[in-house]
């Protein structure tokens, strides 16, 4: 008993003495297949070129950041997310394409565990996020959403950040372990036409946030 309290005290006494900052954020968020730098780059410069017609959505919030013992920190978020997911489909009865636009809103609850590169000036992160959907779907012509939105879902962030003095600069990736499995069915007699795709893909996100 007395080694758990002894290290509960040392426990507060870090957290206590840590450097605890606040920041606002916001980022863009573009599709991608993959972490890798072929993909990441590929949608940063469609995004210029296309003068942002792949963005697929936004999302702003608050992060707080705990310095810990060397050069580590953690830090715990929470965002307002929102955004779309497109599919286009042949609709089988009368060959007309039907565009299903699956829009998400969610909050996004991340707990990165960072390391600082050099400095504040670049600093490398990853960890879970969980998030909780807002949005439970919608209908799009004859094709009804038969499954709505998982409540529930985590996947994973890593990213690079860097401060300058009080403006932060982020680029982050966002992939699944859980699906958010969406299924739409034709509703025209005679119709067995069935689509069905996960609505947590992976994003790449750009962002920028001011330190309080």
């Amino acid at each position: 008993m007395k080694k758990l309290i002894s290290a509960a005290f040392i426990g507060f006494s870090v957290f206590a003495s840590a450097q605890i900052s606040l920041a606002a954020k916001a980022n863009v968020l573009i599709p991608t297949s993959s972490a890798s730098w072929k993909n990441l780059k590929t949608a940063t410069t469609n995004a210029v070129e296309q003068k942002g017609k792949n963005i697929t959505g936004f999302n702003a919030g608050l992060s707080l950041k705990i310095d810990l013992p060397t050069s580590l920190y953690l830090m715990p978020e929470i965002y307002y997310t929102n955004f779309s997911n497109e599919v286009t489909v042949a609709n089988d009865i009368n060959s007309e394409a039907t565009t299903i636009k699956a829009k998400s809103s969610r909050v996004d609850i991340p707990v990165l565990l960072g390391v600082n590169v050099l400095g504040d000036l670049l600093s490398a992160y990853a960890g879970p996020v969980g998030s909780f959907n807002l949005a439970k779907g919608d209908n799009f012509g004859s094709f009804v959403q038969k499954v709505d939105a998982k409540e529930f879902t985590v996947g994973y962030q890593l990213g690079l950040q860097s401060e300058i003095k009080n403006v932060i600069i982020s680029a982050r990736y966002e992939g699944a372990f859980s699906k958010d499995q969406r299924k739409f069915i034709n509703n025209v007699a005679g119709s067995s036409q069935e689509i069905d795709y996960d609505n947590r893909s992976s994003l790449f996100m750009l962002g920028v946030g001011y330190e309080f």
